[in-house]
């Protein structure tokens, strides 16, 4: 991967013929096939999950996966999914430039925050953004 550092930095909306590109990203993350990605990445647009990448260049060092979310609890929220960037690429402010353009997204949709479930490792990333972790404890059961 060539991260010329030089090219700006371009934040825009994935079309679904560019899933495919943005595999190799969401991979370092999510240990998924492919075609599996692909299911459920369509499965999940149709509640209004986006995939949005970080392109230096032609290049694509970083993808954001979100939804809009409605709950009665925490009302209108930007829900962030997935945030990846290129090994080759942190530490470039990538991950800032993608959470930004949540956080206006957010606020053009006039909803009242961003939520997102952070891997302990990344929760020094997002409280840098001013994220605080959530009070309320989450439960799942497997069935």
């Amino acid at each position: 991967m060539n991260t010329n550092s030089s090219a700006a930095l371009v934040i825009r909306r994935l079309s679904s013929a560019e899933w495919p590109q943005a595999f190799s990203v969401i991979s370092e993350l999510r240990k998924l096939e492919e075609a599996d990605f692909l299911r459920r990445a369509l499965r999940q647009s149709h509640s209004g999950y986006e995939l949005v990448g970080a392109f230096r260049g032609s290049e694509l060092i970083g993808v954001l996966g979100m939804r809009p979310v409605h709950t009665l609890a925490r009302g209108a929220y930007l829900h962030v999914d997935d945030l990846v960037v290129a090994a080759e690429a942190r530490g470039s402010g990538t991950g800032d430039a993608l959470m930004e353009f949540a956080e206006a997204d957010a606020r053009a949709r006039e909803m009242s925050a961003v939520v997102l479930d952070a891997r302990p490792e990344s929760v020094a990333f997002y409280e840098r953004r001013d994220f605080v972790l959530h009070p309320a404890p989450t439960m799942k059961k497997i069935l």
